[in-house]
């Protein structure tokens, strides 16, 4: 099978590594991909849908991934299947599951599935006098995409009425949603879809604030854990049959089928599960960790869902553990710095462990930081705390001026 992987951070590594692994790969091309990627297959540079389909029609390809939301919300999928390519990806209206807000909460409402209660407004001002109205803090989330980072849990009515004002001010903020707050453990629960059916992947927990304990601005993800104890197989299933197959069978009786990874941020309140989120695409770090822990084959997966013919037990779960440690470069997320040079002592990377490449790129034979999230550290082991052991010390061969991570990924999982 020729495939063609689009994106270029650690989850499309990550993706790159379990195609690259299946004896069903015949090539695998990726664009644009990154410095760590080039062993695992040719690397081609494709900015636009137009580069994209014009390579398609003189490389013959059976099955195109799409890893990142921006190219699923601007419908390349629906451009893609229309020269008669298999594509994993939802097309663009399955994709407003993530690219808004307002439609997610929508369907959610219409098939039952819990989630925060919520109100949307249009205006800033009309956002604002409805808090001062309810006097109580509220979770501010500009309704499109704003790479993981247009979300803020206030805790004061003032710091509501800030987030209102910074997140109504962004591209994405044009629409503005208002939650309740929930509590409680949060659980990263990724299925892969075929429009119709789902498979469960192992659950992850994302540590989404920058800093240690939990402090800090909201990121694009700072690390994660695998599995979660609370979590396994039998009750993913179980969940997934609660807040996937629902929306499965609402997007396809409504003619927009999800073909995809649909990842459902869920929220283990004292009232049961609740849906904080829905994303249209494998999580980023959370992929990381999720398919080392997978059996099966995956490109076969995500080429018979593309098709409409998966089978929910194609892949099972390993009875190991994985953890991830992102490096951030310096000013990450506000400003991140770039072009600062990246060294990695790879003769210290300890059995089970791997660096995953995002915003790298080398120049005159150096490799520079050239992104906010530049690396991600994975350790895979038969406990949380062996993994977590691993991860850190893959941390301690990578050597980069201002580098940020935190010192406490996974402790939820530990005894």
């Amino acid at each position: 099978m020729r495939v063609l992987l689009l994106g270029s951070g650690a989850r499309e590594h990550a993706l790159a590594r379990a195609i690259a692994a299946s004896p069903f790969l015949d090539y695998l091309t990726i664009a644009p991909g990154n410095p760590g990627m080039h062993e695992l297959g040719s690397l081609v540079a494709l900015p636009t849908l137009p580069d994209v389909l014009a390579w398609l029609a003189a490389h013959p390809t059976e099955l195109v991934v799409i890893g990142p939301e921006a190219p699923l919300a601007a419908g390349w999928s629906d451009a893609i299947r229309s020269h008669g390519i298999a594509v994993f990806g939802p097309s663009q209206q399955a994709a407003r599951l993530e690219s808004s807000k307002a439609f997610a909460k929508s369907v959610m409402h219409r098939v039952n599935v819990p989630t925060a209660g919520y109100r949307a407004f249009l205006r800033i001002d009309d956002a604002v006098a409805f808090v001062h109205e309810s006097a109580l803090p509220w979770v501010v989330k500009a309704d499109g995409l704003a790479a993981g980072k247009g979300v803020i849990v206030a805790e004061t009515v003032a710091e509501t009425i800030d987030a209102i004002q910074s997140l109504g001010n962004i591209p994405a903020g044009q629409q503005l949603l208002l939650e309740e707050r929930l509590y409680g453990p949060e659980v990263s629960l990724i299925a892969i879809c075929d429009g119709t059916r789902f498979s469960v992947l192992p659950t992850a927990r994302d540590h989404k604030r920058l800093g240690n304990d939990d402090t800090g601005p909201n990121t694009g993800g700072m690390g994660t854990i695998a599995p979660l104890h609370a979590m396994n197989q039998y009750t993913a299933k179980q969940l997934g049959a609660l807040v996937i197959q629902p929306v499965l069978d609402f997007m396809r009786l409504h003619n927009m089928p999800f073909v995809g990874a649909l990842y459902a941020g869920v929220m283990l309140t004292e009232d049961g599960p609740k849906v904080i989120e829905y994303n249209a695409r494998f999580g980023d770090p959370e992929t990381q960790v999720i398919l080392p822990l997978c059996t099966g084959d995956m490109l076969k997966a995500l080429a018979d869902a593309s098709h409409g013919k998966l089978d929910p037990d194609e892949l099972g779960w390993q009875n190991r553990a994985a953890a991830c440690v992102v490096i951030a470069s310096h000013g990450y997320p506000e400003t991140p710095r770039r072009g600062d040079e990246i060294f990695i002592d790879t003769a210290r990377i300890p059995a089970n462990g791997m660096i995953l490449h995002a915003g790298t790129k080398v120049s005159e034979g150096r490799l520079l930081s050239n992104g906010g999230r530049v690396l991600s550290a994975v350790g895979i082991g038969d406990t949380h705390a062996e993994a977590l052991k691993i991860a850190y010390a893959v941390v301690d061969c990578i050597t980069l001026a201002g580098m940020q991570y935190r010192l406490d990924i996974g402790q939820s999982e530990l005894p």
